[in-house]
C-alpha cells in the first residue's frame, strides 16, 4: 500500500490553507488530485497555485473517482453534512472543516455512517498542533501538573461589517452560530483538550457588534468534571485579537500565547511550583520532538494513522464534546439555567441548537 495518500479539497477558501499548510509542504505524504469549488475563478486560482492534477465545480464527481483516497471537506457549515454522508458512502477517507454539523443528532448520525463506511471522517481542530499546547498536554497526561483548579479562556477577536458581505455568514441557517461556532469553538475544543470534560456551564450571548443574526458577545461560567472552575469569553468586537487561555493546576501554571490563529504555538508560559516539579518536567520534555504547526500537525497525525501508525488525532467524538458545548452554551443563553452535560438524545437541543430549530 503507497504510503501517499490522494487528497481532493473541496472550497478553495478555508481549502486552500489546508492545501498550504497541511498538504502543499509533504509531497512524499499527500497527492492533490483534484480541486473543487462552486466559484470558477477561486477554483482556477487554487488549481494553479498547487498544480491540482484536476478540477471540477462539481463534487458529485469526486465520488467515483478510485485514484482519490481522502475528500477534504472545506465548505460552508450547512453543507457539511450532507457531503460528508456522500464521501463515506463512497468509501472515502474524509477531512472536515468546523463547525462539523448543525446538532448533536447529526454527529451521532456521522459516528454511525463512519462506522458502516470502514473510512475515517476526521473533523479539523488545527489549534491542538503547536509545540506550546502539545508540551502541555505531555506535562498533564504524565500527571505532573497535579489537580487542576481554575481557567481562564478567550477569544477577542474583532469582525466587521465587510467580514458579513459574504452571503451565508451571520445566519443562523447557513453559519449555524456565531463567535461560539465559527471562531471559538478552537479555543474550547484547546480547553477540553487540556483539562478535560466540562460538567455544567452557565452562559450569557448577545448581538452587540454587528447588525446579524447570531451571537458575537458571550461571557460564561464552566464547572469541568474534575471540579475545575473556567471564566470563558468572546466577542468580535476587539480592537486586538487575541486567543488566550490560562490554566492553574497545582504544581504547574499554563499560558499560552496570544496569537489569533495559532495559541498552540511556543512559546507558552509553563510555571512549576518548585524546583522539583520543574528538574520533572524538564525531564519529561528532553526527548520531546517538535511538531508542525497547525494544518501541518494534524494533517501529518491524520497521515500517520491512514498508514496503521497511530490513532487518528481528532475524533468525531471530539467533534461530538465541542458541539456539545456549544449546545450548552446556547442552551443557558436561552433560558437563563445552569445546563448540565453531557446531553443526550432526550435534550430539547438535540436535534437543533438554533432558535426555534432553524
Amino acid at each position: 500500500m503507497s504510503e501517499v495518500k490522494s487528497v481532493a479539497v473541496v472550497g478553495c477558501n478555508i481549502g486552500r490553507s489546508h492545501i498550504f499548510e497541511g498538504y502543499a509542504p509533504r509531497p512524499e505524504r499527500w497527492r492533490l488530485a483534484a480541486v473543487c469549488d462552486l466559484n470558477q475563478e477561486r477554483l482556477d486560482k487554487v488549481a494553479d497555485e498547487f498544480s491540482a492534477e484536476s478540477r471540477t465545480k462539481y463534487f458529485d464527481e469526486l465520488l467515483g473517482r478510485d485514484d482519490i483516497d481522502v475528500i477534504d471537506i472545506s465548505t460552508p457549515p450547512a453543507t457539511h453534512y450532507e457531503l460528508v454522508t456522500k464521501a463515506l458512502a463512497a468509501g472515502k477517507h474524509v477531512v472536515c472543516e468546523k463547525p462539523l454539523v448543525g446538532s448533536l443528532r447529526d454527529v451521532d448520525r456521522l459516528l454511525e455512517a463512519e462506522a458502516q463506511s470502514g473510512r475515517i471522517l476526521m473533523p479539523v481542530f488545527q489549534y491542538r498542533y503547536g509545540d506550546g499546547a502539545q508540551k502541555a498536554k505531555r506535562i498533564i497526561d504524565a500527571r505532573l501538573a497535579g489537580k487542576p483548579y481554575l481557567g481562564t479562556v478567550e477569544t477577542h477577536w474583532k469582525r466587521t461589517g465587510a467580514y458579513y458581505e459574504v452571503p451565508w455568514r451571520g445566519k443562523w441557517e447557513t453559519e449555524l452560530g456565531g463567535v461560539l461556532m465559527t471562531h471559538a469553538i478552537h479555543i474550547h475544543d484547546m480547553l477540553t483538550y487540556l483539562m478535560g470534560p466540562v460538567a455544567k456551564l452557565f452562559a450569557r450571548a448577545t448581538t452587540r457588534v454587528n447588525a446579524i443574526e447570531v451571537e458575537d458577545c458571550v461571557a460564561a461560567s464552566l464547572e469541568m468534571a474534575s471540579g475545575a472552575l473556567v471564566a470563558a469569553s468572546a466577542t468580535l468586537g476587539s480592537q486586538n485579537e487575541i486567543s488566550r487561555l490560562r490554566l492553574c493546576f497545582e504544581n504547574v501554571t499554563f499560558e499560552s500565547g496570544g496569537a489569533q490563529y495559532s495559541p498552540g504555538d511556543d512559546p507558552w508560559t509553563i510555571l512549576p511550583a518548585d524546583d522539583e516539579i520543574g528538574a520533572k518536567i524538564d525531564a519529561l520534555l528532553a526527548d520531546y520532538q517538535p511538531v508542525g504547526r497547525r494544518f501541518l500537525g494534524q494533517m501529518d497525525a491524520f497521515h500517520e494513522a491512514l498508514n496503521g501508525r497511530a490513532p487518528v488525532p481528532v475524533t468525531i467524538a471530539d467533534a461530538r464534546q465541542a458541539l456539545e458545548l456549544a449546545t450548552a452554551f446556547y442552551e443557558s443563553a436561552q433560558t437563563g439555567r445552569d445546563i448540565a452535560l453531557p446531553i443526550g438524545a432526550d435534550h430539547p437541543k438535540y436535534q437543533s441548537w438554533r432558535p426555534n430549530g432553524h
